[in-house]
């Protein structure tokens, strides 16, 4: 069996740097730091992602604390797991099954630690101009703590300044984390600014789901949020295209940062890439398997402050997005569609679960942003085309009842509408003028009637 490697060949290996039971990570720029760093990227590619036991080990002992419990103590000399090794953690119940269960853990990660050397990973990564994140780093996304089952660490291309914001970053005891660069500092000034939103949905999308979704992130990015999505056909890749007009974007991977998939989306994630950042849970080199889109979901549900769903089916992939970002806390939008449209049952679904109701990026906006710093009903109520035509459009009290009492083609006194309306004289008068300021009623010497167009 390969023993994990040490960071130079003057640096203790990663069982060496082990501190089994404090579960806390070694300060940057050590030797314990560096074997820590080592040993995340190594948990990344021995356990998939969201791995239950993987996740608890990791959290109870640390990366490097995880890796000598595996290696030294799960593990014989060949390699092999051992039928009944000591349970790293206070087991809840029975220690003879806790003992059984980790022996099954084990098995599932000792195929891959043999003749696994993550530096060739790393490397790989290097050469592409990306970065490694690991949790309490500057640019790690606090939304990411949230998670039951949070990943070991980060793979990135790109900007990873784009993944944290000043008003989410957490605290480092009494010290604020000095980061040089963060959202703010990368996107256009508005009231989104610093905020994520989540732009998912259906890849067999319709033409009006890929145009609400371009029309909808090109908004987003243009009042300052970051949009994120998964890089997937249709949907995905409309939020991605529509936000790079304007601002930027996150696209979340389900295999490695240097695999561009679909390869038929190469081109915008190339783009996103450029102007925004490619995230991945797992190493370079990883396959994008099927299993792997639905546990990625929930990276993208945990970084974004919102999440907004663009048509899905009954059981779409998307759907698990929105369920992830309701148990984290996070609000959940949904775009409706056509009731025929078998492309958004899912969002009528959600809809009817509670779900807000999303037509256009200021109700987008309004999942993200501070509380009342947009009003999307005012802005339509304001809006000349949402006005109406009809008679009594944006009228209510004396002044409807007034402008239904007038004849359609003849004038009136006001002792005849007064008498029609059922309203005072100084009732009728008062509610004329006010009809006349707007431009719907004329006075033609002491008698009224409807403006023309409005008969």
């Amino acid at each position: 069996m390969s023993e994990p490697v040490p960071v130079s060949d003057s640096a203790p290996t990663v069982e060496s740097a082990a501190d089994p039971g404090t579960g806390t990570r070694p300060l940057p720029g050590t030797a314990a730091g560096q074997a820590e760093t080592l040993a995340r990227a190594t948990w990344s590619r021995l356990a998939e992602p969201a791995d239950a036991h993987a996740c608890a080990l990791v959290g109870g002992l640390g990366a490097t604390g995880a890796l000598a419990w595996l290696t030294q103590e799960a593990l014989d000399a060949d390699g092999r797991p051992r039928p009944a090794p000591r349970p790293p953690l206070p087991p809840r119940g029975d220690a003879g099954r806790a003992s059984a269960d980790w022996a099954v853990a084990a098995g599932r990660w000792a195929p891959r630690l043999r003749g696994l050397d993550i530096r060739r990973e790393l490397d790989v990564l290097e050469r592409l101009g990306g970065s490694l994140i690991l949790p309490g780093d500057p640019w790690w996304p606090t939304g990411l703590n949230d998670l039951e089952r949070p990943p070991h660490c980060l793979w990135v291309r790109g900007d990873p300044a784009l993944l944290v914001s000043r008003c989410s970053t957490e605290q480092v005891g009494d010290v604020a984390l000095d980061t040089p660069r963060m959202r703010e500092d990368l996107v256009p000034a508005g009231p989104g600014t610093g905020r994520a939103l989540a732009l998912v949905g259906a890849r067999a999308s319709t033409d009006y789901g890929e145009r609400v979704t371009t029309d909808m992130a090109s908004g987003l990015a243009a009042g300052g949020v970051v949009v994120v999505s998964g890089g997937a056909f249709g949907i995905d890749a409309a939020a991605h295209r529509g936000a790079l007009r304007t601002g930027a974007t996150v696209s979340v991977s389900a295999g490695g940062v240097d695999r561009l998939y679909p390869a038929g989306n190469a081109d915008v994630l190339e783009e996103v890439i450029a102007n925004g950042a490619l995230v991945a849970e797992v190493p370079p080199g990883c396959q994008p398997g099927r299993h792997r889109f639905l546990t990625r979901n929930r990276l993208i549900a945990a970084m974004s402050d919102a999440t907004v769903i663009v048509e899905a089916a009954w059981r779409s992939g998307a759907l698990s997005t929105a369920h992830h970002a309701m148990e984290v806390g996070r609000p959940v939008g949904a775009v409706p569609g056509p009731v025929t449209s078998m492309a958004s049952v899912g969002c009528h679904r959600l809809l009817r679960q509670g779900a807000v109701c999303v037509t256009d990026a200021d109700e987008a906006l309004e999942l993200v942003a501070p509380l009342g710093t947009t009003d999307p009903d005012g802005c339509k109520a304001e809006d000349p085309a949402n006005a109406g035509s009809g008679l009594l459009d944006g009228l209510d009290g004396p002044a409807a009842v007034v402008m239904d009492a007038l004849p359609a083609r003849a004038d009136a006194s006001v002792e005849s509408v007064a008498r029609a309306a059922g309203l005072s004289e100084h009732e009728t008068i008062a509610a004329l003028g006010l009809l006349e300021l707007e431009g719907r009623v004329e006075r033609r010497g002491a008698a009224w009637r409807r403006a023309r167009g409005r008969r």
